[in-house]
């Protein structure tokens, strides 16, 4: 198994402002630097990152400077994280035309993994067909994966029609994409994650950990989710992919990094 992190923690997780009104322009960001992020990941010594839609196309215009940071550092940029509502059809064309553009530019720097997240939620609540409409979209986002030879994964988050543990569960058998766990958004949402990562072990080719306790997200080791028996089914099962840490804030994020490459490192 190979350590990576996620850039997002280097200034907090917000939304490219042009999405209010440009769906198109509907990024995640992180609203710090990519060049220090990748700088101190490598220095702690993950071997590779997760970038944000919204700063990986950035770069769109100037990729020489990202090829730069990353061979300087000696990491790979390992995957690129994503998202839509996906149940709106007339907005659809443009979500995916996003997450197209996004797959294309991550291909172009190695990447292996494309992780989309999403299934937007109404104001009268989820509806029944909007599974139906969720399954659809990521169908849809496996096919545009598959041309760039990456491998798309869906990552269940708070704030999405898959926050709880029976939504995932109406969710999976609607789609053929693969699942990201989230060990703390799991848990987040009412989840076991342990029995999470069991159940769908064999469609899990990339996963995202960070612990969890009292509504706070934390580095591994300093929550209350059972991170070493989530390592022991994925090692009984094979699982050669990525670890990708994915905390989204914290005071001094390369001492975030710290602690939970060194918790790592003795499980694995």
């Amino acid at each position: 198994m190979k350590l990576g992190y996620q850039t997002n923690t280097w200034g907090g997780v917000i939304g490219h402002p042009a999405g209010v009104t440009s769906v198109k322009d509907a990024y995640y960001l992180a609203n710090g630097s990519t060049e220090k992020a990748i700088t101190e990941i490598a220095e702690v010594g993950f071997e590779g990152v997760e970038i944000f839609d919204g700063n990986l196309i950035q770069y769109e215009a100037e990729t020489e400077n990202l090829s730069v940071v990353l061979k300087k550092n000696n990491v790979k940029l390992v995957g690129v994280y994503s998202g839509a509502n996906f149940i709106y059809k007339e907005i659809l064309p443009d979500e995916l035309n996003k997450i197209k553009a996004v797959a294309k530019l991550a291909s172009l720097f190695g990447a292996e993994h494309l992780v989309v997240g999403g299934g937007g939620i109404r104001t009268t609540g989820p509806q029944k067909d909007d599974y139906l409409l969720l399954a659809e979209g990521l169908d849809k986002v496996v096919k545009i994966a598959e041309e760039f030879n990456l491998v798309a994964s869906y990552h269940p988050h708070l704030g999405t029609l898959c926050q709880f543990p029976e939504q995932l569960d109406i969710l999976m058998p609607l789609t053929k994409i693969n699942l990201c766990p989230d060990t703390a958004h799991l848990v987040a949402g009412g989840g076991d994650a342990l029995a999470i990562v069991k159940k769908y072990i064999d469609r899990i080719k990339y996963i995202h950990l960070k612990d969890y306790r009292e509504g706070v997200f934390l580095p591994l080791g300093e929550g209350q989710i059972d991170i070493q028996s989530i390592i022991k089914v994925l090692k009984d099962a094979m699982y050669e992919g990525w670890l990708i840490v994915e905390l989204d804030a914290y005071d001094i994020p390369k001492k975030g990094a710290e602690i939970s490459y060194r918790y790592l490192k003795d499980l694995i």
